[in-house]
């Protein structure tokens, strides 16, 4: 091709360096390269491809040349992303993902290789993200190798049934996985993270009841529960405690006198019962934390 010849596209540039740079290294200016045609980019890419090759990495010429691949192949990002539009996720979530496995063809990618540049992409587009899925799918965050295990085991389970014709027990699955047993329970206990259910969701017992939310059935800490407790601490406690002492407490505690009607069937002030009551629940207090 001519030097700095234009390929036609819908778009103008808005950037002045890029006709220069592409005039400067004897390549075609692409002045929208996501608009060119799928043919047409492939024909201009193997001409950006021969020319990255003889540039120095991380120079202004060598990323003017990538990006440039990179803008005139997001059409393949867009197409292996469309195999994935039926999930949760955002597309354009998806399609970022898959750039980066773009990014990583066209870094690996040689001419010598004699294949279509589409037909090598593609692949790294999808590994990229279906490993996105893999790393973002599950509801609780668990090691990777749980995660490919999990895979394994679906698969061995799958194989082990028809061929067994029961489901297959752990034994039977560490067997077939050459595994320990221990890493086939690890695994199934670690499947239980890939999914979620909300605690709100109704829950359909079979009985003749409507279906309630899970959180209805939920139980919830007792709180007379640290009341109890407390009290079985406090028993010896108490024990060490002389006979008024324990009055005293019985009294202001369990009968629930006031300072003032305690002092009366004392015989001693209102004041000398408060101090009293500090002194005693002090000593108590100290005692449970001891304990604790």
């Amino acid at each position: 091709m001519s030097t700095a010849s234009t390929v036609p596209t819908a778009g103008t540039s808005t950037q002045t360096q890029r006709p220069h740079t592409a005039e400067r290294l004897d390549l075609p200016y692409v002045a929208d390269p996501g608009e060119v045609a799928p043919q047409d980019a492939r024909e201009i890419s193997r001409v950006f491809f021969e020319r990255l090759t003889s540039l120095e990495e991380g120079t202004h010429e060598y990323q003017y040349v990538r990006n440039t691949l990179i803008e005139l192949n997001l059409a393949l990002v867009k197409y292996a992303a469309g195999r994935f539009r039926n999930r949760s996720e955002q597309m354009e979530d998806i399609v970022q993902v898959g750039t980066i496995g773009l990014i990583k063809a066209i870094d690996r990618f040689e001419l010598s290789r004699e294949v279509e540049f589409a037909t090598f992409a593609v692949p790294y587009i999808v590994g990229e993200i279906k490993r996105f899925f893999r790393d973002t799918s599950w509801a609780v965050h668990v090691p990777r190798r749980l995660q490919e295990l999990r895979i394994d085991l679906a698969k061995a389970v799958d194989e082990l049934s028809q061929k067994l014709d029961h489901t297959p027990t752990t034994s039977e699955l560490a067997e077939h996985l050459g595994l320990d047993e221990e890493e086939v329970i690890e695994g199934i206990v670690a499947s239980n993270g890939y999914t979620a259910g909300s605690i709100d969701m109704p829950v359909d017992d079979a009985s003749d009841h409507a279906a309630v939310p899970l959180s209805d059935r939920l139980g919830a800490p007792d709180a007379d529960l640290e009341i109890a407790e407390n009290v079985q601490a406090l028993k010896p406690l108490l024990e060490e405690l002389d006979e008024r002492d324990r009055r005293i407490l019985r009294m202001r505690f369990g009968e629930e006198l006031t300072q003032s009607e305690i002092g009366a069937a004392l015989g001693v002030s209102q004041m000398h019962v408060s101090r009293l009551l500090a002194r005693i629940t002090r000593r108590l207090r100290e005692g449970l934390l001891a304990v604790e």
